[in-house]
């Protein structure tokens, strides 16, 4: 039975660029198990998309001076155009300001409203009489209740760290006007997640996901209350009651139903209107869910929960593989403190598969991690050219210059042949299990193994001696036949990774389909055929000069001081 798997990734935020930080926590990870269930011929559907409403992002567009709207389509046109480059594979790349989206929000928001999960309530909020209309705490600034100082934003203090609610500041003022704010009733709507604390419970105590995940959702269930689920706005979806003009629901709220109208979208471009129902309604899928860690609490418990609140009977996650944060060099990445990386200055100097294989190799899967120059220059003169290229490289020119560019047949299989051949099927088993269990750490070190074994082999067989001896000439052709069936493993257990370079060597072995079309099962079974023309061998990474990487390091000093 084909296993069906639904595959998300957190809608990033449309207020600003993405960096490699956010690349590592969520949607490589999430590519690399979408590419990994393709090659075991499961019927996978991935998708994401932008996450485009909020009072951050009307802020945000009222400083540039444009409309929300304006502010989301220049961030999610850049956004889309980073994944392209990076050679994400999303069947589905969608936006929550897609008229579409409205519906399924809007249905969620009645049906909790109706089966009691849902209640209005009128509270005290900020009034701007200049401005005529009630802010967000995004737009608030004032004395800090806690120590006193001006400056402090609507929900924290930058001096003190204090926590509080925007009506507890002193002297309040719009951020962006200038104008005092007085306090008025206002009604807003509340999501009761304490009436769904018991069932949460119960359904978390089954699951078996990553204890970082775990341990922070048990605490967070203990402390759940009602949490607003409506702002005073314009921008978002509306709140679908009488009198409720001026009123949109809380970006938290609608954002994960993105993933299910997203599923929508793409089923009704493909002429099909009811096929998301497939994946969204059937409990035989698995719902696999990638994210980082700051965003545990809306996927492990407050999304469970609106699910479990309405109607439709829609698939709960099933794995939820939330990873730690990606630091630049030691630091936070902070464009505005020019702690970053020039995107589009490193794709003028670095393909993507370099940038995706470093990342995976210092994926922050159990604690934070970090990238570095230096790092980068080691992994991929070292790893990428020195052992799996290497590798490639010696195996094909050797196999053109001695063996007519053809698969030799293995006709003498000594013991250390065939020790070498289990070895590749081991080490195949391992790279399985390792995309299975979210580990790319441990996958990139599995595929070194493999092309570090390949390199050894070729050097303990000295295959160019017995090709200067006439009656070694059969353990030479056994040699690179066995060299040979290496390549076709490693370009297989890489391509999640690395899947331009892996496509190239798939090539280079002289199949015309894609790799993909074979399957993981088919192509560990199935040795390459004997007399199969092999192309002529490629560079597959180029080095890069350390010159190169010290300029890099110098370009993030001199805007770090540029920005002070």
């Amino acid at each position: 039975m084909i296993k069906k798997i639904l595959i998300t990734a957190a809608l990033p935020y449309a207020n600003g660029p993405l960096h490699f930080g956010h690349i590592a926590g969520a949607y490589l990870p999430a590519d690399c198990y979408a590419r990994f269930e393709r090659l075991q011929k499961s019927d996978v559907l991935y998708v994401c998309g932008s996450d485009e409403y909020g009072i951050a992002i009307t802020l945000s567009a009222e400083l540039a001076k444009r409309t929300p709207q304006q502010h989301v389509d220049d961030f999610h046109a850049i956004n889309k155009a980073l994944f392209e480059e990076l050679n994400m594979s999303f069947d589905h790349y969608s936006r929550t300001s897609w008229v579409g989206h409205v519906a399924p929000v809007q249905r969620f928001f009645l049906d909790l409203l109706d089966n009691g999960y849902i209640e209005e309530r009128t509270t005290d909020q900020l009034y701007s009489e200049i401005d005529g209309k009630f802010l967000a705490d995004r737009y608030v600034v004032g004395e800090c209740p806690t120590c006193g100082k001006n400056g402090a934003r609507g929900d924290e203090c930058p001096h003190c760290g204090a926590s509080y609610e925007a009506t507890d500041l002193r002297n309040p003022r719009s951020k962006i006007s200038g104008a005092p704010l007085v306090h008025r009733p206002t009604k807003h709507w509340f999501l009761l997640l304490d009436k769904l604390r018991e069932p949460i419970t119960a359904w978390i105590a089954a699951k078996q996901w990553k204890p970082n995940v775990l341990n922070f959702v048990k605490g967070y269930i203990e402390e759940l209350r009602p949490r607003a689920i409506t702002r005073d706005s314009t921008w978002g979806v509306p709140v679908p009651l009488p009198g409720s003009d001026g009123k949109v629901l809380y970006v938290w709220f609608d954002a994960p139903i993105g993933y299910i109208s997203a599923t929508m979208q793409w089923a009704s471009e493909r002429q099909e209107p009811s096929l998301w129902q497939k994946y969204w309604l059937d409990p035989a899928t698995s719902l696999v869910q990638f994210i980082g860690k700051d965003n545990i609490p809306f996927h492990a418990v407050i999304f469970p929960a609106m699910i479990m609140g309405q109607g439709i009977p829609y698939k709960l996650v099933d794995q939820l593989p939330a990873n730690e944060f990606l630091n630049l060099e030691g630091r936070q990445f902070s464009k505005s403190d020019g702690w970053y990386i020039d995107l589009e200055e490193f794709f003028a100097s670095y393909s993507a598969d370099q940038i995706r294989y470093v990342l995976a190799a210092n994926a922050p899967e159990t604690a934070d991690a970090e990238f570095s120059w230096r790092d980068f220059l080691q992994r991929c003169n070292g790893e990428l050219v020195g052992k799996y290229g290497n590798l490639a490289n010696r195996v094909l020119i050797f196999a053109h210059n001695k063996c007519q560019a053809i698969v030799p047949e293995a006709i003498e299989l000594q013991e250390r042949d065939s020790a070498f051949l289990w070895q590749l099927k081991l080490l195949a088993a391992q790279a399985e299990e390792c995309y299975r269990g979210f580990r790319l750490r441990r996958a990139v070190q599995t595929i070194m193994e493999l092309s570090q074994l390949g390199n050894s082999y070729f050097d303990n067989t000295s295959p160019w001696l017995d090709a200067k001896d006439p009656e070694r000439i059969d353990a030479m052709h056994t040699t690179i036949a066995c060299c040979v069936q290496c390549l076709k493993i490693l370009a297989l257990i890489s391509w999640p990774i690395i899947p331009s370079t892996a496509e190239k060597l798939w090539h280079m072995l002289g199949f015309e389909e894609s790799l993909l079309h074979s399957g993981w099962q088919a192509i560990v079974a199935s040795p390459i055929p004997v007399g199969q023309r092999l192309r002529k061998s490629e560079i597959l990474f180029h080095k890069i000069d350390e010159e190169k990487i010290a300029q890099e390091e110098e370009k993030l000093r001199m805007r770090v001081k540029q920005e002070v």
